[in-house]
């Protein structure tokens, strides 16, 4: 079973796009494993992609919620703080498959919706995490998604399966959760300072690994409790620079230069802390790049449609029309698929 959580401290990096189109050509490509998509944004951008998009996901969403319990990760976490540390044996009723609402998702594709709920939520999972008995409370409430994972391969009947965590940007503690619950991070980004800084939070709030001046403050960190109390954290894998502007089949020299001092922090962190990150061959392995999606996007997450799957042509969008090109879908699914090929 591989897991793998998207997650930036940087919002608005195509994270969530990332995910939804990964998650897909994954369940298209391998017919007979089980994909398993968590949302952890109180948002649910990624799920009302798997969920047709537009007003279609609205109301399915609204009907989800409905239901007792809430079909959702709020449902599920809701449930666990009434027994915050003894795991269910069942999860099945907090799970969905999106191909009954949309047919465009593969059917071996399994989704636990993100909810606005986890906002609300978050204070009592946190008090629950620091409830003096057991001893180990927080060790067993950082692991609610791990248990979920778990119980989910337990009854799968596939050959295998992969799980793919869209995270929250925001380091509270249902994003340290599903980072909890994860095996490897991947990092979508843009190239700009915003991403950067978000880069350099990353290392900080996960790994406790800063800058001198604030390194007595990352020493306090997330990381350095999941060491005393035995919870793994997951290992970098790839960092994935997102909506590249190309010149002649090549990264731009504008964009380049924007990317350098991230490529920077990453460099020093991979030769200060090997064992945060997965095997690679050199830094150059621990990034890739994604091309600007432009409208095959907007169209793909609208329609909740699968990049390999999408048709060409005139697709209407919120009143209007708007053309996508072959060649253009033909172009992302190739990148898709070559990012893939890293997982």
């Amino acid at each position: 079973m591989a897991r793998y959580a998207f997650w930036n401290n940087k919002g608005g990096v195509g994270k969530s796009f990332l995910t939804f189109s990964l998650a897909c050509e994954y369940a298209i490509a391998n017919e007979d494993e089980d994909v398993l998509v968590l949302d952890l944004c109180p948002q649910a951008n990624v799920t009302e992609m798997f969920l047709g998009g537009q007003l279609q996901a609205s109301h399915t969403l609204e009907a989800l919620y409905a239901e007792k319990p809430r079909r959702s990760v709020g449902g599920y976490f809701e449930s666990r703080l009434t027994s915050p540390f003894i795991a269910p044996l069942d999860i099945s009723e907090f799970l969905i498959k999106p191909h009954t609402v949309n047919p465009n998702i593969p059917e071996n594709l399994y989704l636990l919706a993100g909810d606005n709920l986890l906002e609300l939520l978050s204070e009592a999972i946190r008090q629950a995490s620091q409830m003096s008995l057991p001893s180990d409370a927080w060790q067993k409430v950082m692991k609610w998604l791990h248990d979920f994972t778990r119980i989910f391969t337990d009854h799968s009947q596939a050959s295998d399966v992969a799980v793919f965590t869209d995270c929250n940007p925001s380091f509270s503690i249902y994003t340290q959760i599903g980072l909890s619950g994860s095996e490897y991070l991947v990092v979508p980004f843009t190239a700009d300072d915003s991403s950067r800084r978000g880069i350099e939070n990353v290392f900080a709030l996960l790994f406790g690994i800063s800058s001198s001046e604030l390194q007595g403050y990352a020493k306090l960190s997330f990381s350095r409790r999941a060491n005393e109390d035995g919870v793994d954290l997951p290992k970098i894998h790839t960092f994935v620079s997102n909506r590249v502007t190309m010149y002649k089949g090549r990264p731009s020299s504008a964009f380049q230069a924007k990317s350098a001092p991230i490529r920077a922090v990453v460099d020093k962190s991979s030769k200060n802390a090997k064992r945060h990150f997965a095997s690679h061959k050199d830094n150059e392995d621990l990034f890739a790049e994604m091309p600007d999606y432009h409208s095959v996007a907007v169209v793909a997450s609208s329609e909740g449609c699968p990049l390999s799957r999408l048709k060409s042509g005139h697709h209407p969008l919120d009143g209007d029309v708007v053309q996508v090109n072959q060649s253009a879908i033909d172009k992302y699914t190739k990148a898709i698929h070559k990012l893939l090929a890293r997982l």
